[in-house]
């Protein structure tokens, strides 16, 4: 969809109005969202939650992210807003996932949920948003529901086997090594099939308990808990958080420091690490001239590996919204590769099926187009019928061991195998 169509399109179906009030202190999110199709963005309890759909927007192609940017200022430009609250995550709001590919057969969505409840630093609030010719309905706040029957799932490899994603480590170190091309992330899939009515709100709360640092989020079937901020915008300042370098925590405390010791000192750790930090510094730098970044890359603790990591942060000198970094930062190094446009290409090659939106922009934005985005990590995409595809990849250099990679790849699986499985 052309730009022009998708901002046509968001004017003919929704001149909508926006009121946002205060709401008694809500603990839990996770039990407001409907069993079927949640809707929900949080870290560390706070967040936000949506409820039903008020409007959907969806992109494709090149310009996907360019497109919903414009469609979003259109939609914000037409709507009347009653935000007394004023922090963010309230007021007009849209949730979005958008595809890795240029050319993937997903599509990227925004969806305005009709209700959004939200947390944050303590205070809770009600967002109610429908079109504006619509009378205000007499509405009590949703209530929490009970969560669906427990179920259990066979999560088996999908199109890329473990011998077949060992051949493709393979090839990658070798075209590394011929050519001109620093790194590639080589990803896997696994596959399985939800009982009929499941609640996908059991694998939320098994995320969001056990990944409590990581965004767990859920959008139009995408279903994951990430560690990586790929960039949050808010009033004026750029921040992201970027990973690359993994490796496994250890079995007790002395051989678990020694594990994120080894990571630290890691030379193939520490280049595949400054790739990606480059990356994202070349994207924000036209956009934040005075970024700042950690010293060193430190490690950073998750339940089940460690990663390397670096913070960046600046001031946007150029009014860009959260929607504009999305689209300059994707894909960074840390998904893709290094040159990206080579990395990309290979990854066509050695990767028999299409990412989705699985290593692509997850998160939502609001009105002054501030939001918080994050790469769609350790995460799985379920159709409406209960299909279920899960992804894992490295970051491949010219020293890589394709053992070692599947095995960085079982530990990033597990997430989502132990939410689901």
């Amino acid at each position: 969809m052309s730009a022009q169509a998708t901002a046509a399109a968001a004017s003919r179906v929704a001149e909508l109005r926006v009121e946002t009030t205060p709401l008694g202190d809500v603990r839990e999110l996770i039990p407001y969202l409907d069993a079927h199709t949640p809707l929900v963005w949080i870290r560390n309890g706070e967040g936000l939650a949506g409820i039903g759909t008020a409007l959907r927007l969806e992109f494709s192609g090149a310009n996907r992210m360019q497109d919903a940017a414009l469609a979003w200022q259109e939609l914000v430009a037409s709507a009347t807003v009653d935000d007394p609250i004023a922090t963010p995550g309230t007021g007009l709001v849209a949730f979005g996932t958008f595809a890795f590919s240029d050319t993937s057969e997903q599509t990227s969505v925004l969806i305005v949920p009709e209700v959004i409840i939200g947390r944050r630093g303590g205070r809770s609030w009600i967002t109610r948003i429908r079109p504006s010719e619509e009378p205000v309905p007499a509405q009590a706040a949703p209530q929490p529901t009970p969560l669906g029957a427990e179920y259990r799932l066979s999560i088996l490899p999908g199109s890329l086997t473990p011998d077949g994603y060992r051949a493709a480590v393979t090839d990658a170190v070798a075209r590394i090594r011929e050519h001109d091309l620093n790194k590639v992330v080589v990803a896997r899939d696994l596959v399985g099939h939800l009982p009929v009515e499941s609640d996908l709100r059991r694998a939320l709360v098994r995320l969001a308990l056990g990944y409590p640092d990581c965004w767990t989020f859920a959008v139009d079937g995408l279903v994951g808990s990430s560690p990586e901020t790929l960039v949050r915008v808010h009033h004026g300042t750029v921040s992201a958080r970027v990973l690359a370098g993994t490796t496994a925590r250890g079995t007790d405390a002395s051989a678990d420091r020694d594990a994120a010791i080894a990571l630290a000192t890691s030379h193939k750790d520490q280049d595949e690490h400054a790739f990606a930090v480059q990356s994202v510094l070349d994207a924000l730098r036209p956009h934040s001239p005075n970024l700042a970044t950690s010293e060193l890359p430190f490690t950073l603790k998750l339940p089940n590996l460690w990663h390397l990591a670096t913070d960046v942060a600046g001031t946007l000198n150029d009014g860009s919204t959260s929607l504009d970094l999305i689209d300059a930062l994707h894909p960074t190094a840390a998904v893709a590769g290094a040159p990206t446009a080579d990395a990309v290409d290979l990854i066509d090659e050695l990767e028999p099926f299409d990412r989705g939106r699985y290593a692509g922009p997850v998160g939502w934005v609001g009105a002054d187009g501030d939001g918080e985005w994050a790469i769609a990590l350790r995460c799985a995409q379920v159709s409406p019928n209960g299909n279920l595809t899960a992804y894992a990849g490295c970051g491949i250099v010219a020293d890589s061991d394709p053992d070692r990679e599947l095995a960085e790849t079982t530990m990033k699986f597990r997430p989502i195998v132990e939410a689901f499985g």
